[in-house]
Protein backbone atom coordinates (compact mmCIF):
# COMPACT_ATOMS: atom_id res chain seq x y z
CA UNK A 1 0.00 0.00 0.00
CA UNK A 2 1.51 3.80 -0.81
CA UNK A 3 1.56 5.64 2.11
CA UNK A 4 3.43 8.15 0.68
CA UNK A 5 2.52 11.48 1.71
CA UNK A 6 4.98 13.97 -0.69
CA UNK A 7 3.18 11.88 -3.40
CA UNK A 8 -0.72 12.39 -2.45
CA UNK A 9 -2.16 14.98 -4.68
CA UNK A 10 -4.14 17.25 -2.23
CA UNK A 11 -6.79 18.04 -5.27
CA UNK A 12 -7.56 14.48 -6.20
CA UNK A 13 -7.72 12.89 -2.43
CA UNK A 14 -10.29 15.99 -1.57
CA UNK A 15 -12.11 14.75 -5.29
CA UNK A 16 -12.17 11.70 -4.17
CA UNK A 17 -13.37 12.27 -0.70
CA UNK A 18 -10.73 11.27 0.95
CA UNK A 19 -10.25 14.83 2.65
CA UNK A 20 -13.55 16.76 3.00
CA UNK A 21 -14.26 20.77 2.23
CA UNK A 22 -12.69 23.60 4.42
CA UNK A 23 -15.63 23.77 5.98
CA UNK A 24 -16.40 20.31 7.11
CA UNK A 25 -12.55 19.96 8.47
CA UNK A 26 -12.81 22.61 10.92
CA UNK A 27 -16.13 23.02 11.93
CA UNK A 28 -15.20 19.50 14.22
CA UNK A 29 -12.37 20.79 15.07
CA UNK A 30 -14.53 23.96 17.17
CA UNK A 31 -17.25 21.52 18.27
CA UNK A 32 -15.80 21.01 21.89
CA UNK A 33 -15.59 24.68 22.00
CA UNK A 34 -18.46 25.50 21.14
CA UNK A 35 -19.50 27.98 24.65
CA UNK A 36 -15.97 30.22 24.08
CA UNK A 37 -17.12 30.36 20.30
CA UNK A 38 -20.55 31.74 21.34
CA UNK A 39 -19.35 33.79 23.81
CA UNK A 40 -16.66 35.27 21.20
CA UNK A 41 -18.90 35.40 18.77
CA UNK A 42 -21.75 37.30 21.18
CA UNK A 43 -18.48 39.39 22.36
CA UNK A 44 -18.00 40.61 18.73
CA UNK A 45 -21.54 41.13 17.97
CA UNK A 46 -21.29 43.79 20.37
CA UNK A 47 -18.54 45.16 19.32
CA UNK A 48 -19.39 45.57 15.64
CA UNK A 49 -22.56 47.27 17.11
CA UNK A 50 -20.40 49.88 18.89
CA UNK A 51 -18.68 50.92 15.60
CA UNK A 52 -21.76 50.85 13.63
CA UNK A 53 -23.10 53.25 16.47
CA UNK A 54 -20.66 55.78 16.58
CA UNK A 55 -20.41 57.73 13.51
CA UNK A 56 -24.22 58.00 13.39
CA UNK A 57 -23.58 59.78 16.90
CA UNK A 58 -20.93 61.89 15.80
CA UNK A 59 -23.33 62.96 12.86
CA UNK A 60 -25.51 63.65 15.56
CA UNK A 61 -23.07 66.31 17.52
CA UNK A 62 -22.39 67.98 14.45
CA UNK A 63 -25.63 68.69 12.76
CA UNK A 64 -27.58 69.18 16.31
CA UNK A 65 -25.08 70.55 18.91
CA UNK A 66 -21.84 71.97 17.20
CA UNK A 67 -23.53 73.63 14.00
CA UNK A 68 -26.10 75.08 16.51
CA UNK A 69 -23.27 75.82 18.88
CA UNK A 70 -25.01 73.82 21.74
CA UNK A 71 -21.91 72.30 23.89
CA UNK A 72 -23.73 71.34 26.58
CA UNK A 73 -25.35 68.96 24.31
CA UNK A 74 -21.86 67.82 22.53
CA UNK A 75 -20.53 67.16 26.28
CA UNK A 76 -23.53 65.39 27.16
CA UNK A 77 -23.58 63.22 23.89
CA UNK A 78 -19.99 62.57 24.51
CA UNK A 79 -20.33 61.01 27.71
CA UNK A 80 -22.81 58.69 25.97
CA UNK A 81 -19.44 57.91 23.28
CA UNK A 82 -16.56 57.45 26.31
CA UNK A 83 -19.60 55.01 28.05
CA UNK A 84 -19.74 52.94 23.96
CA UNK A 85 -16.17 53.04 23.81
CA UNK A 86 -15.57 51.76 27.34
CA UNK A 87 -18.38 48.64 26.12
CA UNK A 88 -16.13 48.52 23.15
CA UNK A 89 -13.12 47.80 24.98
CA UNK A 90 -14.79 45.12 27.17
CA UNK A 91 -16.28 42.80 24.44
CA UNK A 92 -13.10 43.36 22.53
CA UNK A 93 -10.99 42.19 25.84
CA UNK A 94 -13.47 39.14 26.01
CA UNK A 95 -12.92 38.31 22.16
CA UNK A 96 -9.46 37.94 22.67
CA UNK A 97 -9.32 36.22 26.04
CA UNK A 98 -11.83 33.32 24.63
CA UNK A 99 -10.41 32.70 21.19
CA UNK A 100 -6.55 33.02 22.54
CA UNK A 101 -8.03 29.71 24.99
CA UNK A 102 -10.17 28.19 22.14
CA UNK A 103 -6.65 28.39 19.87
CA UNK A 104 -4.29 26.86 22.45
CA UNK A 105 -6.71 24.05 23.54
CA UNK A 106 -7.45 23.21 19.70
CA UNK A 107 -3.22 23.51 19.34
CA UNK A 108 -3.15 20.94 22.06
CA UNK A 109 -6.03 18.48 21.24
CA UNK A 110 -4.81 18.26 17.62
CA UNK A 111 -1.27 17.16 17.73
CA UNK A 112 -2.39 14.72 20.57
CA UNK A 113 -4.46 13.30 17.54
CA UNK A 114 -1.99 13.43 14.70
CA UNK A 115 0.81 11.52 17.27
CA UNK A 116 -2.11 9.20 18.15
CA UNK A 117 -3.34 8.67 15.01
CA UNK A 118 0.88 7.82 13.76
CA UNK A 119 0.89 5.31 16.96
CA UNK A 120 -1.58 3.58 14.64
CA UNK A 121 -0.20 3.32 11.47
CA UNK A 122 1.82 0.69 9.64
CA UNK A 123 6.04 0.09 9.41
CA UNK A 124 5.33 1.04 5.75
CA UNK A 125 4.36 4.19 6.48
CA UNK A 126 7.37 5.31 7.91
CA UNK A 127 9.25 3.75 5.77
CA UNK A 128 7.51 5.75 3.25
CA UNK A 129 7.69 8.94 5.01
CA UNK A 130 10.51 11.46 6.57
CA UNK A 131 10.46 11.25 10.37
CA UNK A 132 11.55 15.86 9.51
CA UNK A 133 8.19 15.98 7.28
CA UNK A 134 5.56 14.45 10.02
CA UNK A 135 7.66 16.40 12.72
CA UNK A 136 6.91 19.61 11.09
CA UNK A 137 3.09 19.12 10.22
CA UNK A 138 3.28 17.79 13.95
CA UNK A 139 4.54 21.41 15.21
CA UNK A 140 4.44 23.83 12.19
CA UNK A 141 1.36 23.03 10.24
CA UNK A 142 -0.92 22.87 13.72
CA UNK A 143 1.05 25.98 15.05
CA UNK A 144 -0.71 28.16 11.40
CA UNK A 145 -4.04 26.57 12.49
CA UNK A 146 -3.68 27.74 16.09
CA UNK A 147 -2.47 31.24 14.85
CA UNK A 148 -5.47 31.36 12.79
CA UNK A 149 -8.28 30.34 15.40
CA UNK A 150 -6.57 32.06 18.31
CA UNK A 151 -6.13 35.53 16.21
CA UNK A 152 -7.35 35.23 12.46
CA UNK A 153 -10.90 34.29 12.77
CA UNK A 154 -12.19 36.16 15.28
CA UNK A 155 -11.43 39.04 13.26
CA UNK A 156 -12.76 37.33 9.99
CA UNK A 157 -15.52 37.21 11.36
CA UNK A 158 -15.91 40.98 12.84
CA UNK A 159 -14.61 42.19 9.62
CA UNK A 160 -17.39 40.28 7.83
CA UNK A 161 -20.19 41.38 10.11
CA UNK A 162 -18.80 45.08 10.47
CA UNK A 163 -18.78 44.73 6.03
CA UNK A 164 -22.66 44.02 6.43
CA UNK A 165 -23.46 46.26 8.92
CA UNK A 166 -21.83 49.23 7.45
CA UNK A 167 -23.23 48.38 3.64
CA UNK A 168 -26.54 48.23 5.00
CA UNK A 169 -26.41 51.35 6.70
CA UNK A 170 -25.05 53.32 4.15
CA UNK A 171 -27.55 52.05 1.86
CA UNK A 172 -30.22 53.47 4.24
CA UNK A 173 -28.80 56.77 4.47
CA UNK A 174 -28.50 57.91 1.32
CA UNK A 175 -28.47 54.51 -1.39
CA UNK A 176 -27.30 56.38 -4.53
CA UNK A 177 -24.19 57.24 -2.65
CA UNK A 178 -23.85 54.33 -0.88
CA UNK A 179 -23.89 52.32 -4.30
CA UNK A 180 -21.07 54.83 -5.65
CA UNK A 181 -18.97 53.63 -2.27
CA UNK A 182 -19.81 50.15 -2.58
CA UNK A 183 -18.85 50.06 -6.38
CA UNK A 184 -14.66 49.87 -5.27
CA UNK A 185 -15.66 46.96 -3.10
CA UNK A 186 -16.63 45.00 -6.48
CA UNK A 187 -13.35 45.38 -7.78
CA UNK A 188 -11.43 44.47 -4.99
CA UNK A 189 -13.66 41.37 -4.46
CA UNK A 190 -13.01 40.28 -7.61
CA UNK A 191 -9.28 40.45 -7.46
CA UNK A 192 -9.44 38.68 -4.30
CA UNK A 193 -11.33 35.58 -6.01
CA UNK A 194 -8.79 35.35 -8.77
CA UNK A 195 -5.91 35.35 -6.50
CA UNK A 196 -6.74 32.96 -4.08
CA UNK A 197 -5.54 30.12 -5.32
CA UNK A 198 -2.84 31.01 -6.07
CA UNK A 199 -2.13 32.41 -2.37
CA UNK A 200 -3.07 28.85 -1.55
CA UNK A 201 -0.56 27.49 -3.29
CA UNK A 202 2.46 29.57 -2.70
CA UNK A 203 1.74 28.90 1.46
CA UNK A 204 1.06 25.27 1.00
CA UNK A 205 4.20 25.00 -1.15
CA UNK A 206 6.19 26.74 2.06
CA UNK A 207 4.67 24.28 4.13
CA UNK A 208 5.83 21.38 2.06
CA UNK A 209 9.79 23.19 1.80
CA UNK A 210 9.92 23.74 5.07
CA UNK A 211 8.88 20.07 6.01
CA UNK A 212 11.62 18.34 3.20
CA UNK A 213 14.09 20.73 5.42
CA UNK A 214 12.94 20.05 8.52
CA UNK A 215 13.66 16.19 7.21
CA UNK A 216 16.90 17.06 5.47
CA UNK A 217 18.13 18.34 9.00
CA UNK A 218 16.81 15.40 10.57
CA UNK A 219 18.45 13.08 9.04
CA UNK A 220 21.87 15.12 8.82
CA UNK A 221 21.60 14.57 12.92
CA UNK A 222 20.75 10.78 12.91
CA UNK A 223 23.37 9.89 10.63
CA UNK A 224 26.11 12.18 11.71
CA UNK A 225 28.45 10.00 12.67
CA UNK A 226 28.77 8.36 9.72
CA UNK A 227 28.42 11.41 7.93
CA UNK A 228 32.28 12.35 9.43
CA UNK A 229 33.12 8.68 9.02
CA UNK A 230 32.76 9.18 5.57
CA UNK A 231 34.02 12.52 4.98
CA UNK A 232 30.97 13.64 3.65
CA UNK A 233 30.40 16.86 5.27
CA UNK A 234 30.29 18.71 2.26
CA UNK A 235 27.64 16.58 0.57
CA UNK A 236 25.25 17.56 3.29
CA UNK A 237 25.78 20.80 3.21
CA UNK A 238 25.13 21.14 -0.51
CA UNK A 239 21.75 19.00 0.45
CA UNK A 240 20.85 21.28 3.37
CA UNK A 241 21.91 24.64 1.04
CA UNK A 242 19.50 23.35 -1.87
CA UNK A 243 16.76 22.28 0.62
CA UNK A 244 17.06 25.87 1.99
CA UNK A 245 17.30 27.45 -0.75
CA UNK A 246 13.68 25.75 -2.09
CA UNK A 247 12.82 27.16 1.37
CA UNK A 248 13.39 30.50 0.77
CA UNK A 249 12.00 31.04 -2.81
CA UNK A 250 8.73 29.36 -1.64
CA UNK A 251 8.58 31.79 1.63
CA UNK A 252 9.85 34.56 -0.50
CA UNK A 253 6.75 33.74 -2.53
CA UNK A 254 4.53 33.09 0.55
CA UNK A 255 5.56 36.56 1.81
CA UNK A 256 4.64 38.11 -1.05
CA UNK A 257 1.09 36.51 -1.66
CA UNK A 258 0.39 36.94 2.09
CA UNK A 259 0.68 40.98 1.46
CA UNK A 260 -0.45 41.13 -2.17
CA UNK A 261 -4.18 42.22 -0.99
CA UNK A 262 -2.95 44.93 1.24
CA UNK A 263 -1.94 47.23 -1.47
CA UNK A 264 -5.32 46.64 -3.69
CA UNK A 265 -7.90 47.45 -1.31
CA UNK A 266 -5.94 50.41 0.48
CA UNK A 267 -6.48 51.66 -3.32
CA UNK A 268 -10.13 51.14 -3.75
CA UNK A 269 -10.59 52.40 0.16
CA UNK A 270 -8.68 55.54 -0.95
CA UNK A 271 -10.74 55.94 -4.60
CA UNK A 272 -14.11 55.07 -2.12
CA UNK A 273 -13.89 57.84 -0.01
CA UNK A 274 -12.27 60.08 -3.11
CA UNK A 275 -16.05 60.24 -4.96
CA UNK A 276 -17.95 60.24 -1.77
CA UNK A 277 -16.36 63.33 -0.68
CA UNK A 278 -16.74 65.13 -4.28
CA UNK A 279 -20.21 63.84 -4.36
CA UNK A 280 -20.98 64.07 -0.84
CA UNK A 281 -19.84 68.45 -1.40
CA UNK A 282 -22.19 68.45 -4.25
CA UNK A 283 -25.06 67.34 -2.72
CA UNK A 284 -24.52 69.76 0.23
CA UNK A 285 -24.48 72.50 -2.02
CA UNK A 286 -27.71 71.12 -3.87
CA UNK A 287 -29.03 71.52 0.18
CA UNK A 288 -29.99 67.56 -0.06
CA UNK A 289 -27.14 66.19 2.30
CA UNK A 290 -25.83 67.88 5.88
CA UNK A 291 -22.21 68.11 7.16
CA UNK A 292 -23.01 65.93 9.68
CA UNK A 293 -24.18 63.17 7.62
CA UNK A 294 -21.06 63.77 5.15
CA UNK A 295 -19.00 63.47 7.88
CA UNK A 296 -20.55 60.31 9.32
CA UNK A 297 -20.49 58.52 6.15
CA UNK A 298 -17.06 58.94 5.41
CA UNK A 299 -16.85 57.56 9.17
CA UNK A 300 -18.94 54.50 7.14
CA UNK A 301 -17.23 54.63 4.50
CA UNK A 302 -13.79 53.95 6.40
CA UNK A 303 -16.02 50.95 8.80
CA UNK A 304 -16.43 49.57 5.43
CA UNK A 305 -13.09 49.55 3.54
CA UNK A 306 -10.93 48.88 6.85
CA UNK A 307 -12.51 45.29 7.58
CA UNK A 308 -11.52 44.93 3.91
CA UNK A 309 -8.10 45.91 4.24
CA UNK A 310 -7.66 43.48 6.81
CA UNK A 311 -9.80 40.85 5.49
CA UNK A 312 -7.27 41.14 2.82
CA UNK A 313 -4.08 40.21 5.48
CA UNK A 314 -6.28 37.77 7.07
CA UNK A 315 -7.13 35.86 3.84
CA UNK A 316 -3.61 34.62 3.56
CA UNK A 317 -3.96 33.16 7.20
CA UNK A 318 -6.54 31.39 6.07
CA UNK A 319 -5.42 30.12 3.00
CA UNK A 320 -1.69 29.47 5.13
CA UNK A 321 -4.33 27.63 8.01
CA UNK A 322 -6.14 25.50 5.18
CA UNK A 323 -3.02 24.09 3.71
CA UNK A 324 -1.77 23.47 6.57
CA UNK A 325 -5.01 21.66 7.41
CA UNK A 326 -4.30 19.73 3.85
CA UNK A 327 -1.54 18.16 5.29
CA UNK A 328 -2.36 17.32 8.50
CA UNK A 329 -5.55 15.88 6.94
CA UNK A 330 -3.56 13.81 4.88
CA UNK A 331 -2.12 12.35 8.13
CA UNK A 332 -5.56 11.76 9.82
CA UNK A 333 -6.90 10.24 6.33
CA UNK A 334 -4.84 7.68 6.20
CA UNK A 335 -6.15 4.44 7.10
CA UNK A 336 -3.73 1.42 7.70
CA UNK A 337 -3.98 -1.90 5.99
CA UNK A 338 -2.77 -3.18 9.44
CA UNK A 339 -5.65 -3.76 11.74
CA UNK A 340 -7.13 -6.76 13.29
CA UNK A 341 -10.22 -8.62 12.12
CA UNK A 342 -13.35 -7.51 14.05
CA UNK A 343 -14.73 -8.98 16.79
CA UNK A 344 -17.87 -9.96 15.40
CA UNK A 345 -15.38 -11.90 12.51
CA UNK A 346 -15.57 -15.91 12.55
CA UNK A 347 -11.43 -16.58 12.57
CA UNK A 348 -11.66 -20.41 12.82
CA UNK A 349 -9.14 -21.97 14.50
CA UNK A 350 -7.22 -25.25 12.83
CA UNK A 351 -5.84 -28.02 14.12
CA UNK A 352 -2.41 -28.11 13.76
CA UNK A 353 0.99 -29.11 15.66
CA UNK A 354 2.62 -25.80 14.50
CA UNK A 355 3.16 -22.56 16.16
CA UNK A 356 3.65 -20.78 13.29
CA UNK A 357 2.48 -21.39 9.76
CA UNK A 358 3.33 -19.63 6.23
CA UNK A 359 0.21 -20.35 3.64
CA UNK A 360 0.58 -19.23 0.60
CA UNK A 361 1.74 -16.21 1.02
CA UNK A 362 2.95 -13.22 -1.24
CA UNK A 363 4.34 -10.10 -0.11
CA UNK A 364 5.35 -6.61 -2.11
CA UNK A 365 7.05 -3.54 -0.70
CA UNK A 366 6.66 -1.75 -3.70
CA UNK A 367 3.28 -2.62 -6.21
CA UNK A 368 3.77 -5.11 -8.96
CA UNK A 369 7.22 -6.39 -7.56
CA UNK A 370 7.27 -9.76 -5.35
CA UNK A 371 9.59 -9.87 -2.57
CA UNK A 372 7.85 -13.05 -0.94
CA UNK A 373 6.33 -15.51 -3.73
CA UNK A 374 3.84 -18.52 -2.82
CA UNK A 375 5.66 -19.48 0.52
CA UNK A 376 4.68 -21.99 2.38
CA UNK A 377 5.92 -23.70 5.45
CA UNK A 378 5.45 -25.17 9.47
CA UNK A 379 7.58 -24.16 12.38
CA UNK A 380 6.81 -26.38 15.58
CA UNK A 381 6.84 -25.42 19.08
CA UNK A 382 9.85 -25.53 21.28
CA UNK A 383 12.17 -26.29 18.21
CA UNK A 384 14.75 -23.74 16.52
CA UNK A 385 14.90 -22.66 13.31
CA UNK A 386 17.18 -20.81 11.33
CA UNK A 387 16.75 -18.82 8.34
CA UNK A 388 20.18 -18.44 5.82
CA UNK A 389 20.16 -16.85 2.90
CA UNK A 390 22.25 -13.90 0.64
CA UNK A 391 21.81 -10.01 1.71
CA UNK A 392 18.46 -8.62 0.66
CA UNK A 393 17.16 -12.29 0.01
CA UNK A 394 14.15 -11.66 1.92
CA UNK A 395 15.40 -13.09 5.65
CA UNK A 396 14.06 -10.09 7.66
CA UNK A 397 10.85 -9.73 5.22
CA UNK A 398 10.10 -12.82 6.54
CA UNK A 399 10.68 -12.49 9.97
CA UNK A 400 8.32 -9.50 9.62
CA UNK A 401 5.75 -11.12 8.65
CA UNK A 402 5.85 -13.92 11.47
CA UNK A 403 5.83 -11.10 14.04
CA UNK A 404 3.38 -8.94 12.15
CA UNK A 405 5.00 -5.57 11.23
CA UNK A 406 3.78 -6.65 7.47
CA UNK A 407 0.75 -8.22 6.43
CA UNK A 408 0.80 -10.49 3.43
CA UNK A 409 -0.12 -9.06 -0.09
CA UNK A 410 -1.76 -12.13 -0.58
CA UNK A 411 -1.94 -15.68 1.78
CA UNK A 412 -2.37 -16.56 4.96
CA UNK A 413 0.05 -16.42 8.10
CA UNK A 414 -1.26 -18.46 10.97
CA UNK A 415 -0.06 -18.28 14.32
CA UNK A 416 -1.51 -21.52 16.58
CA UNK A 417 -3.90 -22.46 14.00
CA UNK A 418 -5.06 -18.68 13.98
CA UNK A 419 -5.39 -16.39 11.35
CA UNK A 420 -2.33 -13.89 12.91
CA UNK A 421 -4.63 -11.22 12.52
CA UNK A 422 -6.91 -11.75 14.71
CA UNK A 423 -4.81 -12.06 17.76
CA UNK A 424 -5.20 -8.57 19.39
CA UNK A 425 -2.01 -6.21 19.34
CA UNK A 426 -1.50 -6.83 23.32
CA UNK A 427 -1.85 -11.00 22.54
CA UNK A 428 0.25 -11.14 19.59
CA UNK A 429 3.28 -9.31 21.19
CA UNK A 430 2.88 -11.27 24.63
CA UNK A 431 3.32 -14.47 22.49
CA UNK A 432 5.95 -13.21 19.92
CA UNK A 433 9.35 -11.79 20.74
CA UNK A 434 11.34 -9.55 18.00
CA UNK A 435 15.08 -8.58 18.86
CA UNK A 436 15.58 -6.54 15.64
CA UNK A 437 18.69 -6.10 13.73
CA UNK A 438 18.96 -2.00 14.35
CA UNK A 439 17.70 -2.11 18.41
CA UNK A 440 16.01 1.27 19.34
CA UNK A 441 16.48 2.52 23.08
CA UNK A 442 14.56 5.04 24.81
CA UNK A 443 15.92 8.06 26.69
CA UNK A 444 15.92 6.76 30.45
CA UNK A 445 17.16 4.01 32.42
CA UNK A 446 18.42 -0.19 31.23
CA UNK A 447 15.25 -0.98 33.47
CA UNK A 448 13.23 1.45 31.90
CA UNK A 449 13.96 -0.33 28.69
CA UNK A 450 13.73 -3.57 29.22
CA UNK A 451 10.62 -3.18 31.09
CA UNK A 452 9.16 -1.05 28.10
CA UNK A 453 5.46 -2.82 27.18
CA UNK A 454 5.89 -5.29 29.85
CA UNK A 455 2.79 -5.53 31.65
CA UNK A 456 3.41 -8.23 34.01
CA UNK A 457 6.61 -7.26 35.44
CA UNK A 458 6.12 -2.73 34.67
CA UNK A 459 5.22 -2.75 38.29
CA UNK A 460 8.06 -4.98 39.63
CA UNK A 461 10.07 -3.19 42.40
CA UNK A 462 14.24 -3.18 41.83
CA UNK A 463 13.98 -6.59 44.09
CA UNK A 464 11.20 -8.38 42.90
CA UNK A 465 12.61 -7.33 39.17
CA UNK A 466 16.52 -8.29 40.06
CA UNK A 467 14.89 -12.25 41.54
CA UNK A 468 12.85 -12.20 38.46
CA UNK A 469 15.78 -11.47 35.96
CA UNK A 470 18.33 -14.12 38.21
CA UNK A 471 15.44 -16.72 37.94
CA UNK A 472 15.84 -16.31 34.09
CA UNK A 473 19.65 -16.73 34.61
CA UNK A 474 19.44 -13.15 32.83
CA UNK A 475 21.79 -11.36 35.56
CA UNK A 476 25.18 -11.89 34.07
CA UNK A 477 23.81 -9.66 31.00
CA UNK A 478 23.53 -6.79 33.24
CA UNK A 479 27.37 -6.99 34.44
CA UNK A 480 27.89 -5.36 31.09
CA UNK A 481 26.48 -2.13 32.15
CA UNK A 482 28.27 -0.16 34.50
CA UNK A 483 25.62 0.58 37.25
CA UNK A 484 22.98 -1.99 35.82
CA UNK A 485 19.73 -1.62 35.67
CA UNK A 486 20.32 2.15 36.65
CA UNK A 487 22.76 2.75 33.97
CA UNK A 488 21.51 5.57 32.17
CA UNK A 489 20.55 5.73 28.20
CA UNK A 490 20.64 9.37 26.58
CA UNK A 491 18.90 9.89 23.54
CA UNK A 492 19.20 6.94 21.07
CA UNK A 493 21.80 5.00 23.50
CA UNK A 494 24.38 7.14 21.56
CA UNK A 495 26.55 6.50 24.96
CA UNK A 496 26.44 2.69 25.04
CA UNK A 497 27.74 0.58 22.09
CA UNK A 498 25.89 -1.31 19.51
CA UNK A 499 26.37 -4.88 21.10
CA UNK A 500 24.81 -3.17 24.67
CA UNK A 501 22.10 -2.09 22.73
CA UNK A 502 21.50 -5.64 21.40
CA UNK A 503 21.63 -7.16 25.36
CA UNK A 504 19.22 -4.77 26.66
CA UNK A 505 16.42 -5.47 23.23
CA UNK A 506 17.68 -9.88 24.26
CA UNK A 507 16.93 -8.93 27.69
CA UNK A 508 13.46 -6.76 26.96
CA UNK A 509 12.56 -10.02 24.76
CA UNK A 510 13.28 -12.49 27.26
CA UNK A 511 12.00 -11.51 29.94
CA UNK A 512 8.22 -11.75 28.29
CA UNK A 513 8.86 -15.25 28.22
CA UNK A 514 7.40 -15.30 24.91
CA UNK A 515 6.03 -18.56 22.61
CA UNK A 516 8.10 -17.40 19.39
CA UNK A 517 11.24 -15.36 20.10
CA UNK A 518 13.01 -13.96 16.50
CA UNK A 519 16.44 -13.10 16.30
CA UNK A 520 17.17 -11.18 13.63
CA UNK A 521 20.91 -11.20 13.60
CA UNK A 522 20.97 -10.57 17.26
CA UNK A 523 24.32 -11.37 18.11
CA UNK A 524 26.32 -9.50 14.99
CA UNK A 525 27.66 -7.07 17.77
CA UNK A 526 28.33 -9.06 20.81
CA UNK A 527 31.81 -10.67 21.78
CA UNK A 528 32.39 -14.48 21.23
CA UNK A 529 31.88 -14.77 25.30
CA UNK A 530 28.65 -12.62 25.45
CA UNK A 531 27.49 -14.98 22.08
CA UNK A 532 27.85 -17.97 24.19
CA UNK A 533 26.37 -16.46 27.45
CA UNK A 534 23.12 -15.18 25.37
CA UNK A 535 23.15 -19.00 23.96
CA UNK A 536 23.13 -20.81 27.34
CA UNK A 537 20.38 -18.40 28.40
CA UNK A 538 18.45 -19.39 25.13
CA UNK A 539 19.20 -22.49 25.72
CA UNK A 540 17.33 -22.53 29.16
CA UNK A 541 14.19 -20.50 27.98
CA UNK A 542 10.63 -22.38 28.44
CA UNK A 543 10.62 -25.76 26.60
CA UNK A 544 7.78 -24.62 24.50
CA UNK A 545 9.65 -21.38 23.23
CA UNK A 546 10.10 -21.75 19.45
CA UNK A 547 12.98 -19.90 18.29
CA UNK A 548 13.99 -18.62 14.54
CA UNK A 549 17.79 -17.19 14.42
CA UNK A 550 18.61 -14.89 11.39
CA UNK A 551 22.46 -15.14 11.26
CA UNK A 552 25.27 -15.35 9.02
CA UNK A 553 27.52 -16.83 11.82
CA UNK A 554 28.08 -21.21 11.69
CA UNK A 555 28.21 -21.57 15.17
CA UNK A 556 25.26 -19.50 15.64
CA UNK A 557 22.72 -21.84 12.95
CA UNK A 558 24.89 -25.02 13.65
CA UNK A 559 22.45 -26.22 16.32
CA UNK A 560 19.12 -25.58 14.38
CA UNK A 561 16.55 -28.27 14.31
CA UNK A 562 16.01 -27.29 10.88
CA UNK A 563 17.45 -24.48 8.35
CA UNK A 564 15.63 -22.82 5.46
CA UNK A 565 17.20 -20.78 2.80
CA UNK A 566 15.62 -18.05 2.05
CA UNK A 567 16.45 -16.01 -1.70
CA UNK A 568 14.31 -15.47 -4.79
CA UNK A 569 11.05 -14.57 -2.93
CA UNK A 570 11.40 -18.38 -1.89
CA UNK A 571 11.49 -19.88 1.61
CA UNK A 572 12.89 -24.04 1.03
CA UNK A 573 14.41 -26.49 3.64
CA UNK A 574 18.04 -26.75 3.15
CA UNK A 575 17.96 -29.99 4.95
CA UNK A 576 21.85 -30.42 6.96
CA UNK A 577 24.27 -27.58 7.44
CA UNK A 578 26.52 -28.46 4.39
CA UNK A 579 23.74 -27.99 2.57
CA UNK A 580 22.55 -24.57 3.34
CA UNK A 581 26.18 -23.41 3.09
CA UNK A 582 26.31 -25.10 -0.79
CA UNK A 583 23.26 -23.14 -1.61
CA UNK A 584 24.07 -19.62 0.77
CA UNK A 585 27.49 -19.73 -1.25
CA UNK A 586 25.49 -20.12 -4.63
CA UNK A 587 22.89 -18.05 -3.90
CA UNK A 588 25.39 -15.17 -2.90
CA UNK A 589 27.39 -15.88 -6.49
CA UNK A 590 24.01 -14.98 -8.13
CA UNK A 591 23.34 -12.12 -6.46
Amino acid sequence: MNYSLTKTDIKKEREKGVLSTAWQRLVPLMAEESRAVTIAILAILVSSAVTLVVPILIAHIIDVFIVNKNFQGVVSFSEILLVVFLVGLVSNYLQVKMMGGVGRRLLFNLRNKIFNKLQDLPVAFFNQNKAGDLISRINNDTEKLNQFFAQALMQFISNIVLIVGTGIFLLVINWQLGFIALVPAGLALLATQLLSPWVKRTSLKSLRTLGAMSGEIQESINNFKVIVAFNRLGYFREKFRQANQLNYAASVSAGIASNVFNPIYVLVSSLAQLVVLVVGIFLISQGRFTIGLLVGFLLYVNSFYNPLRQLASVWPSLQLALAGLDRISQVLAIESDLQSMPEETDCPLIETDSVLEFKNVFFQYVEGKDVLKDVNFKLESGKTYALVGPTGGGKTTTASLMARLYDPSSGTVLLEGKDIRCWTPSERVKKIGFILQEPFLFTGTVRENILYGNAEHGQFGDEQLKQTLEKMHLTKLLERFTDGLDTRINVGGEAISLGQKQLIAFIRAALRSPDVLILDEATANIDTITEQLLEEILNKLPKQTTKIIIAHRLNTIENADEIFFVNGGQVTHAGSMHQAMDMLLHGERQS
